[in-house]
């Protein structure tokens, strides 16, 4: 398995549209193994195929407690929603930047699993929430396209600033 690349905000190629998976084949099975390091390592509890740069409308996510129950959405679209909750979201694109959006309380999703079978399920609470979330990803959206321009704006000059720092520690740091 691999760690892959995860993309930041303001990256264009996070507004890439995805395109269906066609192909269930070894390769997809390890493109969601990699997808499912990727997420863990990087702490997260969801990650589209979107942010490591792979434009194919595939996510994983895994709200367990204990980080074992991964799951894998192919194709996924909702086909009814109610409710609404505020939840506080991140994203492992933005990273350290979270804010309140809302989002549908209840939903029923229908997608494919890595050997294409298809499957509805209803969904709710954080499990909703993150299904959106990892959804937006692949109609090239992220949460931060929910607030205002003016905190968009702050956002993305917080994330190039903290992108500074970070470089500069590193460039401070090399050992030759």
């Amino acid at each position: 398995m691999a760690n892959l690349n995860i993309l930041e905000f303001p990256d264009p190629r996070l507004t890439t549209v995805a395109t269906d998976v066609e192909s269930f084949d070894s390769a997809l099975k390890k493109l969601v193994e990699d997808m499912i390091e990727t997420m863990y390592s990087a702490n997260g509890i969801g990650l589209a195929a979107t942010q490591v740069n792979v434009h194919k409308r595939l996510l994983v996510l895994d709200i367990s407690d204990e980080r074992d129950q991964p799951r894998v959405y192919i194709n996924a679209e909702i086909l009814d929603r109610s409710g609404e909750q505020t939840h506080e979201e991140g994203c492992l694109s933005v990273p350290g930047i979270y804010a309140n959006v809302k989002r549908a309380e209840n939903i029923t999703v229908r997608a494919q699993d890595v050997d294409g079978n298809t499957f509805e399920e209803p969904l709710e609470g954080l499990h909703a929430v993150c299904l959106q979330h990892e959804l937006d990803h692949l109609i090239g959206r992220l949460f931060v396209d929910y607030l205002s321009p003016l905190k968009r704006n702050m956002v993305r000059k917080k994330l190039e600033k903290q992108r500074k720092v970070a470089q500069k520690e590193a460039e401070e740091h090399l050992v030759i």
